[in-house]
């Protein structure tokens, strides 16, 4: 009895340690971009502009910390300084 319950709990541990994997790729030191194409969060603007070209139109920054917007034909992607903290699928 003690050795199924020992048997048991190896099993258990052996189970939940498979789960318990991640896995974060990196490409060229850089995010990659979102499985439908939008640039990821992180990714530098230079890193956007050479992978998707220059944007339609860019807004000037705004508020503290500065905001900016770039629009492309697609999305619209959001900065905070230099950095990627979102982009969204225009509809």
């Amino acid at each position: 009895m003690i050795k199924l319950r020992i048997v048991s709990a190896i099993a258990l541990l052996v189970a939940f340690g498979a789960m318990a994997n991640a896995e974060t790729v990196k490409v060229d030191g850089m995010m990659a971009a979102s499985a439908d194409g939008r640039p990821s969060r992180g990714m530098t603007q230079a890193s956007v502009k050479s992978k998707y070209g220059n944007p339609a139109s860019v807004d000037s920054p705004v508020g503290e910390p500065p905001i900016t917007r770039w629009e492309y034909s697609d999305f619209v992607v959001f900065f905070e300084y230099d950095k990627v903290i979102h982009a969204v699928v225009k509809r």
